[in-house]
C-alpha cells in the first residue's frame, strides 16, 4: 500500500483563524482531561466542504467555453488559481504569470481581480447547505463547516428502529482504517459520511460547482481531512486514525489555526514539526507564549478542537485590498485608497448597515519578510460621516481619504522614502440602520436617548419591523386600563372638526415613530408631540413664520381659532425651529392621524432661555422639548 497522502497546503495564509480561538463562554477549560474531551468530540459529527479551484470554477460557470481549457485566476502579476487542466501542465497557484505562460503557453487568464462574482456564489452555496442543516459556518469564500450531529442522530435512530445492521460509507476512509459497526462512533461518522456526499451532490446540482468534503469529531480534523483527496471527493476520519493524520503534518504552521508570527516563535524555540510541539514542555511553552495559546496550540496538536459550529450571518467587515510592485509616493498611496474606496462604498450601499470603524492596513517592502510585514492603524468614523453611508449623493469619498491619509502618516514618515506593496482598507463595527425613514422623528427616536440625568429614560428596545411593532402596540392597547384615552366635549370637537383636526387620544402614536420607543417616553412627552402635531396641521394652511413675533402671533392666533391649549411643558415654538422638511413631513403625516389632547383658553407660554450652554439654539430651550431626543441638522 501506497503512503497515506499528506492534507493539502492551506489557500491562504492566516495568522489565527477565528473558529479555533477559545470560546469566550461555554468552551472547554483549560483544566479539562483529555477523556472528558475525547467524550464530547465523540459525540459530534462535523462535515468540512471545500470548493475545488472555486475562482476558476466560477469564471467555467461564467463561461462555459473555458470550461476544457487551462484557465488561470489572474491578479496583478499572479496566478492565483487555476483549473486541473491547467494544474496538470504545471501552473501552481501563486505562480508569476510570466511563469505560468512559461509553462503552459496555451494557458487562458481570465482577470479576477473583482471578487464581486465569487462572493455571491459563496453566499448561495452557505444558503444552499442551510437547506439541510442550520449550522452552518462559512470559513472564507470557498470553505464551509456544518455541524450534521442531529441529522446523524434521527439517522441513528432509524437505523435502531428498522434492525438494520448493515450501513456503507461514503468515499474513502483516511488510513482505509477498518471500520467497526459496533462501535458507535464509526457508525455515527459512516452516516455523516453519507450526509457529506448529499451535500455535495445538492451543490453540483443546483450550481454546478465541485467539491471536497472532511468528516470528523471536530472542525480542525474535518478541515484536515477534506484536504486528502482532491478534486471533488470526501474523506472520513475514524478516530484510531486521529495520530496518524496528525502526525503527517510535516511543518507546524500546517496545523490549521497556528499562523505565520506562531510559528516563527515556535520554530525559534525548536519546534519544527506537531511531535516536537507534542513533546515540548508546557511550562516552558506558556513561559513563552502565555498560557491561553500555549494551551490552545498543544491541544491541536493533539488534534483537541471543541470549538463551535457558529452559523454564519451577514459580514462583520467589509474590507478590499490591493498589492503591487511598489508605492512610493503619498500622490500614488491617494489614488490607490480612492480606488479602493469606491469599490467598498458601493458594497456596503448595497448591504444596507453602517459602518462605524475604519483600519488601514501596509506592507512595507522587505527582502527578508516579503508576504507578513504588515501594519494597521483603526480609528472611529465621525458621527456625520456615519449617516452618509448608503446614500448615492452623498460627497462621502473626500473626507474618508482624508481619515485614511491620517492614519497613513502614523505608520509612515512621508518626508522620508518609503516602499509600499499592499495597501488595504477594512470598514467593520457594522450596524444596521433604523427602520425609521431618515429625516423623519421616528428615525431621530430610535437613534437618540435623552440626556444623562433625565428623571425618566427611554430603556433601549430591539428594532422590530412595523407588523411586529404594530401588533405589540395593538396588544397593548386592548389590555383593560392599561391607558385612558380622554374624550373631548362635542362643543370642542365640533371646533376641532370646523378647523379640520380629527380626534384622537392621547395614547395614540403619530405615525412613522416606532410605537415601543414611544411608549418607552415619559407622559408629558406623549403630550407635547401630539399637541405639536395639531397645532402643525392647524397651521399647514399658513406660511411658516420668518421672525420670533410672527411664531408668536401665528401660535396665539391658532390656539384660538381652534379652541386648543397644549399641555403644561409644551413649547409650541419648538415645532418652527425644525427643520423646514422635518415639518413638511410632520404636517402630512398628520393630516392622516388623529390629534389632539384637550383644550385651553390661553395661549402656550413661552419658553425659557437655556443656560449654561454655549451657542444654544433657541428651540433648545425646555427640558422636555421634543429636540432632547435627536440633534438638530
Amino acid at each position: 500500500m501506497e503512503p497515506f497522502p499528506p492534507p493539502t497546503e492551506q489557500d491562504e495564509e492566516e495568522e489565527e483563524e477565528d473558529w479555533l480561538r477559545p470560546q469566550p463562554a461555554g468552551g472547554a477549560s483549560p483544566c479539562h482531561s483529555k477523556s472528558a474531551l475525547a467524550r464530547s468530540a465523540a459525540h459530534r459529527v462535523i462535515v468540512h466542504v471545500d470548493l475545488d479551484c472555486f475562482y476558476a470554477q466560477v469564471e467555467m460557470l461564467r463561461n462555459p467555453e473555458l470550461r476544457d481549457k487551462p484557465l488561470g485566476v489572474q491578479q496583478k502579476n499572479l496566478v492565483v488559481t487555476s483549473n486541473y487542466e491547467a494544474r496538470k501542465l504545471g501552473v501552481q497557484k501563486l505562480m508569476f504569470v510570466k511563469v505560468a505562460k512559461e509553462k503552459c503557453p496555451q494557458l487562458v487568464l481570465v482577470n479576477g481581480e473583482d471578487l464581486t462574482p465569487y462572493r455571491e456564489m459563496s453566499y448561495k452555496v452557505t444558503e444552499l447547505l442551510g437547506e439541510f442543516c442550520p449550522l452552518v459556518e462559512r470559513l472564507g469564500l470557498d470553505e464551509n463547516f456544518v455541524d450534521v450531529t442531529e441529522m446523524v442522530e434521527k439517522r441513528v435512530k432509524q437505523l435502531q428502529q428498522s434492525a438494520c445492521s448493515r450501513v456503507s460509507v461514503s468515499g474513502h476512509v483516511y488510513n482505509n482504517q477498518a471500520i467497526n459497526l459496533d462501535d458507535t462512533r464509526h457508525v455515527r461518522l459512516i452516516l455523516g459520511s453519507q450526509i457529506a456526499e448529499e451535500l455535495r451532490e445538492a451543490v453540483y446540482t443546483r450550481l454546478g460547482l465541485t467539491g471536497c468534503a472532511g468528516v470528523a469529531a471536530n472542525k480542525l480534523l474535518a478541515k484536515l481531512a477534506s484536504g486528502t483527496f482532491k478534486p471533488n471527493q470526501q474523506t472520513v476520519l475514524l478516530p484510531e486514525s486521529r495520530p496518524d493524520l496528525i502526525r503527517s503534518l510535516d511543518r507546524i504552521q500546517k496545523v490549521p489555526g497556528i499562523g505565520s508570527k506562531t510559528a516563527k516563535r515556535l520554530e525559534a524555540l525548536g519546534i519544527k514539526n506537531v511531535c516536537d510541539l507534542q513533546a515540548f514542555p508546557s511550562a516552558a511553552l506558556e513561559a513563552e507564549l502565555g498560557a491561553a495559546v500555549a494551551q490552545r496550540i498543544q491541544k491541536l496538536s493533539y488534534g483537541e478542537d471543541e470549538s463551535p459550529v457558529t452559523p454564519w450571518g451577514p459580514p462583520q467587515s467589509f474590507s478590499d485590498e490591493d498589492s503591487f510592485k511598489k508605492c512610493s509616493t503619498e500622490v500614488e498611496v491617494k489614488e490607490k485608497i480612492e480606488e479602493l474606496l469606491h469599490n467598498l462604498l458601493d458594497r456596503i450601499r448595497k448591504d444596507g448597515r453602517q459602518p462605524h470603524t475604519v483600519r488601514l492596513t501596509i506592507r512595507q517592502f522587505s527582502s527578508t519578510d516579503k508576504w507578513f510585514n504588515r501594519e494597521s492603524r483603526q480609528c472611529p468614523i465621525p458621527p456625520h460621516l456615519i449617516q452618509q453611508f448608503g446614500k448615492e449623493s452623498s460627497d462621502i469619498l473626500s473626507p474618508l481619504v482624508d481619515i485614511l491619509l491620517k492614519l497613513f502618516r502614523k505608520m509612515i514618515d512621508v518626508h522620508l522614502p518609503f516602499h509600499l506593496t499592499l495597501l488595504s482598507i477594512c470598514f467593520s463595527n457594522l450596524k444596521a440602520l433604523p427602520r425609521g425613514k431618515k429625516g423623519s422623528i421616528g428615525f431621530y427616536l430610535k437613534q437618540m436617548s435623552p440626556p444623562a440625568g433625565s428623571a425618566k429614560r427611554p430603556r433601549e428596545v430591539e428594532d422590530v419591523s412595523q407588523e411586529e411593532g404594530n401588533a405589540s402596540w395593538n396588544q397593548n392597547y386592548n389590555r383593560t386600563g392599561t391607558t385612558k384615552s380622554r374624550k373631548l366635549p362635542e362643543e370642542k370637537q365640533s371646533q376641532l372638526k370646523e378647523a379640520g383636526i380629527p380626534h384622537c387620544p392621547f395614547h395614540l402614536p403619530p405615525g412613522d415613530i416606532d410605537p415601543q420607543v414611544f411608549g418607552e417616553l415619559p407622559e408629558d412627552i406623549h403630550q407635547e408631540m401630539i399637541a405639536e402635531k395639531a397645532e402643525a396641521m392647524a397651521s399647514c394652511s399658513s406660511q411658516c413664520p420668518t421672525s420670533a413675533l410672527d411664531k408668536q402671533k401665528l401660535e396665539e392666533k391658532t390656539s384660538q381659532q381652534a379652541g386648543i391649549v397644549f399641555p403644561p411643558h409644551v413649547d409650541t415654538k419648538t415645532f418652527y425651529e425644525l427643520p423646514a422638511d422635518v415639518q413638511e413631513e410632520l404636517i402630512a403625516e398628520w393630516k392622516n392621524q388623529g390629534p389632539v389632547s384637550k383644550t385651553v383658553d390661553k395661549p402656550p407660554e413661552k419658553p425659557k432661555a437655556s443656560k449654561g450652554r454655549r451657542n444654544a439654539a433657541p428651540c433648545l430651550s425646555q427640558s422636555n422639548s421634543l429636540l432632547r431626543y435627536f440633534k438638530p441638522r
